[in-house]
């Protein structure tokens, strides 16, 4: 593809396969082996934290890789960029050194107020020039790359002109960005919206994506919920396995968010990573919810609100 020939690849490791750092694991955590090769930790939960979390965080970060990745950066809002959080991003990333740093391809509040959603942005040439000199702006206060995520999405703009994977695929060569592909979010946005998630994942630019996330939704009838609660479903591993060929691997992390099994079981279906790679495709269904609704993964992955 001519959009991965125009950047060469980026700079960072494969750190292999990773789990997020869950509070429901620090017991477990403090008296074994990790058993992954890396953690991914939400940036908020350890801002202003001098407590347990932070000497767990310690304690993780001297024996294997970190990197944060944060839900309220509102890379795509209106409002004035946040440069006193990005400051305590800062200064949590002087701390635990981590490999990147990543966020979220939206908006998650307006008029200083935090939604604790990851809301979608108008995909339109106006939106991209808006959000390239935010990424621009974000990458000179950080001195790092910017990592950013394709989120789910369960509505379109009607006045939208773009496509995401063309608009994220722009994004990189205006700004050098990262890119974080959530394997589990195209499936869910392309079911939500009708679009083809291989078509999604081909025209994504391979040599730019730095990590990828897993994670099982959840099927509420006539939408999916990005739940992280759940086995990752046979489709999503697929698309995993299509993402891994075409970027000749990368960081892969599980994400799992309510329901929070334990490490051992959470690890047991991380390793299917491996055997996916190897051609063996889990044939795990995609999980019915017995509601109309479901609740919001982010403020799942929250242990306490941020502003």
């Amino acid at each position: 593809m001519d959009q991965q020939k125009s950047l060469p690849r980026m700079g960072f490791p494969n750190l292999g396969l990773g789990v997020g750092l869950r509070s429901q694991h620090y017991d477990y955590l403090l008296q074994n082996d990790p058993q992954v090769d890396w953690f991914e930790i939400i940036t908020e939960n350890y801002l202003d934290n001098f407590g347990l979390g932070r000497h767990v965080l310690e304690h993780i970060r001297n024996q294997r890789p970190v990197v944060m990745h944060g839900v309220s950066m509102s890379i795509g809002s209106t409002d004035p960029i946040n440069f006193k959080y990005l400051q305590k991003v800062n200064e949590l990333a002087d701390f635990i050194q981590p490999n990147w740093i990543s966020d979220h391809l939206c908006w998650t509040g307006v008029a200083h107020t935090n939604t604790h959603d990851l809301l979608p942005l108008p995909l339109t040439e106006e939106s991209l020039n808006h959000v390239s000199e935010r990424v621009l702006q974000v990458q000179d206060f950080l001195k790092r790359p910017l990592i950013l995520e394709n989120p789910s999405t369960y509505l379109e703009f009607n006045h939208s002109t773009i496509t995401e994977w063309e608009f994220l695929s722009e994004l990189t060569k205006r700004t050098d960005c990262g890119l974080l592909l959530d394997v589990n979010n195209v499936f869910v946005s392309a079911t939500n919206h009708g679009f083809d998630a291989e078509t999604y994942i081909r025209n994504i630019p391979a040599n730019r994506i730095v990590q990828i996330h897993l994670a099982g939704p959840t099927d509420c009838g006539f939408y999916l919920v990005d739940t992280h609660d759940n086995p990752v479903p046979g489709e999503v591993w697929k698309l995993y396995q299509l993402a891994h060929n075409l970027t000749g691997g990368v960081s892969t992390l599980l994400e799992w968010d309510a329901n929070i099994p334990a490490f051992p079981e959470l690890i047991q279906e991380l390793h299917l990573a491996k055997e996916v790679i190897q051609g063996n495709i889990p044939n795990t269904p995609l999980f019915q919810s017995k509601h109309e609704t479901v609740s919001n993964p982010v403020s799942h992955q929250l242990t306490q609100p941020y502003e």
